[in-house]
Parts: C-alpha cells; structure tokens; sequence
C-alpha cells in the first residue's frame, strides 16, 4: 500500500519541529553543580545585611547615648569593657515601685560602708541586682547577716568574659582577698558574640536610643579547643558611629558565630529555615558535631547545641583564668550559679539541666560553688505550689526583695566556711574574731584567746 505524499511532509514537518527544540534545548547553558550553593551564599548574604540594617543605630543616637543625655537601661559607654552603669532611678521594682540605682565604682554599700572591705563580688544584672534598690540587693542581705561590707561591681547584660575583665580592673584599684564571681544562666551565650544587639535583636522603632552596645568577646570551637580573645570592637568613643555604617557593620559581624545561630532561628520562625541548613551544617562540621540538616526540627536541635556547647565551653576556659589570676595575686574566689525563672521552671518540670557539662567541669577542679538551681529544687519541695506560683515567690524579671534574700542565704554557708578570719556574727566566745573595729584596725581583738 502507498502512502500519499502528504503524510510524508506532516512526518517530516514534525521531525523539524523536534530537531529544533533539541537544538534550542543545547544551546541553555548547563548549571555548574556548585551554582545552587552559590546561590544560596548569595541570598543568605542578603538576608544577613537585611537584618545587620534593621539593629543600625543613628548618629543622633550615639551621640545622644556618648554625651550621656538619653540611658535606656544605664548602660555608659567603656571603651574596654563596652559599658558600665550610671545613676538612675526606674520604675522597674516589686509592685510597680521605683528602683534607686547609686554607684562609686561600685553599686552604694549601705551596710557598715565606713568600714574596710574584704570581699567583692562580680557578675551580670543577678550579681547587680536589677529591679530592687541599692540596700535590697543580696550583697546588702549579707553584709548585714555578716556585719561587714560586700562591694557590688556587677553590671547588668555582661557576659562571663566581660566580669572576668572588669574583675581584673577593679581588683587593681579596690582590691579584696575575697572575690564572689556570679555567673547567671545567660552568661555562657553572651561570651560568644561582639555586638550584643545582633542576639537581642533590638530595632530603631524599639530602641530609643543605643542599647546592647558593643563588647569584648571570644570565639571558640570545643572540638579543636580553640580559645581566642577579642577586644571590643569600638574601642574608642568615635568607633561607636560605625555601628551606623551598613557597610562596616557587615564586613565586621559578616561571620559572628551567633549571627548564624541568630539568622538560623529567625529562619525558623519565618517559615524558610532551608535558608540556614548549608550554613549551619558547615557550622556544626567544623564544631565536630555530625548530622544532617534537612527540616526545621533537626535544624532547631542543632543551633541549640552549637550555642550551649560553644558557651559553656567558653565559660570553663574563663573560670580556668579567673583561677590563674586569683592564684597570682592572692584571693580566693567563691562561684555563684544564678538563673533565671524560664530555667528554673523548666529544671522543675523536666527534671534535666543545660549546664551539667559546666557543674561537672567545676566539680572535677574541686573549686567552691553555690548551685542555685539545686538551693531552688531544695526549696520548692518544702512549699505545696504548683511551678508558676513558685516562680511568683521569687522573681519580677529579676530576683524581687525576697529573691535577693534567697540568694544570700544560699550563698552565707559557703562563704562563712570560705572567710578567715570569720565574720562577727559567726565567731563565738572560745574563738579569737574580728570586731569591725579590728576591720579599721587590723590586729587588734575584741576577745583574747584562753590560755592555760
């Protein structure tokens, strides 16, 4: 059978029209297989500087914030240090009350301030004692149990580093042969990055001035046992204007490990965590942890890991120079473990801590400690409270009033066994103690020791 012409041609025709797809096909280029990759570094870059632009502060604001005319939370500036605290008074107090923040270098000692002091404390906003007023911190609780003065230098946002720092500065001008070094829950994470605005995240229409400024830090990678410490990056008061300057600010925190962990949660809750997942799978690789990141879940475990584990590590390094340097010049340094309600509460209801690797590390150099958290398990047992009417008891934000003096009471045991001689309250008629006189007078003793 024949087969008329015209099939022939439509044949043809549609042989043509396939030819030339395959040729149109050939000629798109073929993606490299690094390209995606390329890609996805290029649009986390993007949403790094779009976030870095949100935290900028204005000129307006630094120089309002150097020349000290608008403090938000007091925070001054300090070229090493980043900053310190300046006199306010808030209303942030128990019962809407209004909290008196007075400082001589130190917080204002209330109790036996004329006399000579012998131990001085450091720390963040629980060794500060935020939200209650200068004779209701901790410290004043002590130092009338005790009968003698505490200094306060805590200041509140610090990270262990920065307490370390400010510990070596203040002991060189108001030295004391007794140091207590408080390290809140928080503290571990606040080692870890420059700029504390990059973690807490606050915005021009939220800020009315410069808050979380910069600060010294260290990087760190548990896995290598790398240990490495920074300075502050705005080491003089015209170096806080970079913190307006997009360009700077990204070049400079561009690789921040905890702008990655920062970036990965924001991700997270934005519903685009895939944005993060080469990033903090490189991460995670070179901090030794193995996994792999391909959901929200896995990347949320894994950003919560690198940060623990990358703070308390860095915490164990600071404490280890806190001893070399307590070794050096002399003193003897009690650790306090504070926390917060969110960790309390949740050690209550679940029974497990993120800092045991740091309890075990302290327990293994045999180094005095007060663990708040188990003082606070220890206490919740004796009330019959569910955990939010605990919590209630105790903290406003801060420890309140009774707070405080829950706090001095779990740290007095430790410290009474620590002090030598012992304080007046503590000393009985068969010993030889220290009146506060003897304070002002060294040698010279309110009872004799018996002799035979």
């Amino acid at each position: 059978m024949k087969l008329h012409s015209s099939f022939w041609l439509f044949l043809l025709l549609i042989w043509i029209s396939t030819f030339n797809k395959t040729v149109t096909a050939s000629k798109v280029p073929v993606q490299p297989p690094h390209a995606s990759a390329e890609n996805e570094y290029t649009s986390y870059a993007k949403q790094v500087k779009s976030y870095l632009k949100s935290l900028l502060y204005t000129q307006k604001q630094v120089e309002n914030w150097l020349a000290g005319r608008k403090l938000h939370y007091g925070e001054t500036y300090h070229s090493q240090l980043g900053w310190v605290a300046a006199n306010r008074r808030m209303k942030d107090g128990f019962d809407k009350s209004i909290s008196t923040y007075r400082y001589s270098g130190a917080r204002r000692m209330i109790n036996f301030s004329d006399m000579n002091c012998r131990i001085n404390t450091y720390g963040n906003s629980f060794t500060h004692c935020d939200q209650v007023s200068d004779g209701e911190t901790w410290q004043e609780v002590l130092a009338a149990h005790l009968g003698e003065p505490i200094r306060n230098f805590g200041i509140g946002g610090y990270s262990v580093y920065q307490s370390y720092l400010r510990m070596k500065i203040e002991e060189a001008r108001t030295p004391a042969p007794y140091i207590i070094f408080n390290i809140f829950d928080d503290d571990h994470y606040r080692n870890l990055h420059g700029w504390r605005n990059i973690r807490l995240g606050y915005e021009m229409s939220s800020r009315p001035t410069v808050n979380s400024p910069s600060m010294p830090y260290v990087e760190v990678n548990p896995f290598t046992q790398e240990f490495r410490e920074f300075s502050n990056p705005c080491p003089t008061p015209e170096s806080v204007y970079n913190l307006c300057n997009l360009d700077w600010v990204y070049k400079r925190f561009k690789n921040d490990f905890t702008l990655k962990i920062i970036m990965a949660g924001k991700n997270i809750r934005e519903n685009k965590p895939e944005g993060s997942y080469k990033i903090i799978q490189e991460l995670a690789s070179q901090q030794g942890i193995t996994t792999q990141i391909n959901n929200p879940e896995i990347l949320k475990q894994t950003i919560h890991a690198l940060h623990t584990r990358a703070g308390i590590f860095a915490s164990m390094r600071i404490v280890e120079m806190v001893e070399e340097y307590a070794k050096k010049e002399g003193r003897k340094v009690l650790y306090v473990l504070s926390f917060g309600s969110p960790a309390v509460a949740q050690t209550i209801k679940e029974g497990t801590r993120f800092d045991q690797n740091f309890i075990d590390f302290l327990d293994k150099k045999e180094l005095p400690y007060v663990d708040n958290m188990q003082a606070h398990l220890k206490d919740f047992s004796s009330f019959n409270l569910d955990t939010e009417g605990y919590i209630k008891r105790y903290w406003i934000g801060h420890y309140n009033p009774l707070g405080n003096f829950f706090q001095a009471f779990a740290i007095k045991n430790k410290l009474v066994e620590m002090l030598d001689p012992k304080p007046v309250s503590y000393a009985t008629n068969d010993s030889v103690y220290t009146d506060p006189e003897t304070l002002r007078f060294p040698g010279r003793n309110l009872v004799e020791p018996k002799t035979e």
